[in-house]
Formats: structure tokens, sequence, C-alpha cells
């Protein structure tokens, strides 16, 4: 059998499961946070299966069937060789202890030159301070109006803040795959055949289910563990802003980016505002949480440029193996 397809069947397997399990609890974390208490768990896995069918269909079709939205045009198609398949696997060890990695830096550092790598983690660096800029920016103004230690919601709104959950979720979910599908079809020719495409769906479907069957797994935890995450109008609120930064991203230029930076610092800048405008909420709290999963964040980056130093310098040229 032809190495070449085994080696990418495994990198795409595993870089599937790693990307679902590990970065998608980004956008639906407080999704199945807020909602788990109302619906099914296969009624809110339903629901995210029929939103990401819909954007990989747009994707494949408005970018010549290229699924990853022209997030991969500066990371031409290689053939898949071993150490393809090692990045993932390490993303999905890390997953498992419940470490918010960025997969983009893991996965694509096994693809992207040195010179990418470094463009990457440029327009990462700048979405991690623009998120927290504009989340501090943010919930200081909505801690005028609301107190998000305590879901005090009239019973008039209720029904307005839960329906938003839903809408805002779905969009985030939208924007977030147009960034990060690019981690997985990294490992698939650049234009899918119809066949292909139905064949990533279903997996991407089977691995949403399974997820949502699981409430998240250990990388919900980064979410559950801050403020208010449980409650539909702290969730939407969320949603709403780290989709309209993400987009913005979109928009800017087709260079991938780690969309876990733009999320941590998203949660960082929304404790230090709720902290800043809550004397009962001390500070000495905050910064343990926040510096936990920056140092996170800092390890896995370690890594990935670990592994793209070990490509370029001692796999490749020397080629030992």
């Amino acid at each position: 059998m032809d190495m070449t397809l085994v080696y990418t069947v495994i990198g795409f397997g595993l870089a599937g499961y790693s990307v679902i399990a590990n970065d998608s609890i980004q956008t639906l974390g407080t999704f199945i946070a807020s909602k788990k208490k109302w619906f099914k768990w296969y009624t809110l896995a339903g629901s995210a299966s029929a939103v990401m069918i819909i954007a990989l269909a747009w994707g494949w079709y408005s970018y010549d069937g290229d699924i990853s939205y022209g997030r991969l045009t500066r990371i031409p198609y290689q053939e898949i060789q071993w150490y393809h398949a090692v990045a993932p696997a390490i993303l999905l060890l890390l997953t498992r202890i419940g470490i918010p990695v960025s997969t983009t830096f893991l996965v694509l550092s096994a693809f992207a030159s040195t010179v990418v790598l470094e463009k990457m983690l440029m327009k990462s660096v700048v979405g991690y301070g623009l998120a927290a800029m504009v989340a501090y920016i943010a919930w200081i103004a909505v801690s005028k109006f609301i107190n998000e230690k305590f879901d005090e919601v009239d019973e008039k709104w209720v029904g307005f803040w839960r329906n938003s959950v839903w809408i805002s979720s779905g969009w985030l979910w939208w924007v977030w795959l147009s960034h990060d599908v690019a981690n997985i079809a990294v490992y698939l020719p650049r234009q899918l055949d119809l066949t292909l495409l139905l064949i990533v769906m279903g997996y991407f479907t089977a691995l949403l289910f399974y997820i949502f069957y699981i409430q998240g797994g250990p990388i919900q935890k980064v979410v559950l563990e801050k403020t208010g995450t449980r409650y539909a109008r702290s969730a939407t609120i969320i949603n709403v802003i780290y989709a309209g930064v993400l987009f913005y991203f979109k928009e800017l230029n087709d260079l991938p980016m780690s969309t876990t930076w733009v999320f941590v610092g998203l949660l960082c800048g929304r404790e230090l505002a709720i902290a800043t405008m809550n004397k009962e909420y001390k500070l000495g709290y905050v910064f343990p949480l926040i510096g936990k999963d920056f140092l996170k964040m800092v390890f896995g980056l370690t890594v990935s440029v670990g592994i793209v130093l070990s490509i370029h310098y001692l796999i490749i040229p020397n080629n030992w193996f």
C-alpha cells in the first residue's frame, strides 16, 4: 500500500478529531454550557452539524472546491509524510489533558515555511491583543447595565436571550469554520470533488455528535471556569464579540491565524473588565486564571516551533528517516 495514502488518512483523521475536540469548544463551549439544561445533546449536535454542512458547502462552492475558504493559498499542497501525521497526534495528546493549545500552529507548522509561520504568529499575537482590548472595553460598557456574576434577567427578556444564543452561536460557528477548517483541509487536495466533500462532511458530523455527547470534554473546563458562561445572556455577548473579531481578521487577508489566541484574549479582557467593575471580584483571582491559559498557549507554541524547526533543519535536509 502507498504509504503516502496511509499518512494522509492518519493525518486527516487525527487532525479532524483534534480540531473538533480542541478548537471547536472555543465557539460551541458557551453554546453547550448555556443550552444543555434545556435541550438534549443530540438536538444541539444536530443544529451545529447543519450549520457546519452549510458552511463547508458554501466554501466548496465559492472557492472552487476549496473548503478552507482560501486560507491555504500560502501553503501549497504537499505529499503527506509521516511527520505531517505526528503534529495532530501531539495535539490529540494535549487535548486529552485539557490544554487549549493552538491547532493552527501545531498542525500547520508541519507544512508551513518558517516565513509563513512567523507571519501567522504575528497575526495571532495581534489577534490576541485586539480581542483582549475589544472585550475589555465592551464589558466595561456592559457592566454599566448588567452584573454578569448573577443571571438576573427580566422575565420579558428571557426568551430574547435564549433565542439570541442560537443565532449568535450559528454565526460564530460559521466564521470560526472559515478559519480553522484549513487545519484539517491541509491534508487534502486544494480542490475536492463531491465524493470527498461528502466524506469530510460525514466525518465531521460524527465527531460533532461525539463531542456534544461528552459535553465538550476536558477543554470545556476552560469555558466553564470563566464568569457566567453558563448564562444565555453572557454566552450571546461572548459569541457576538468573538465572531466580530474573527470576521475582521478573515476579511483582512488570507493568512491563517490562531483562533485559540483570539479566544483566550477575549476571555482575558472580559475577566479583567468584570474584575475592574465589580469590587467583590478580586484581581488576585483573575490573574492566575488568565495567566494559566496564557502559559498553556505559550507551551503549545513552543511545541509548534519545535516541530517546524525539526522538519526544516533536521528531518528534510539530512533525510535521516
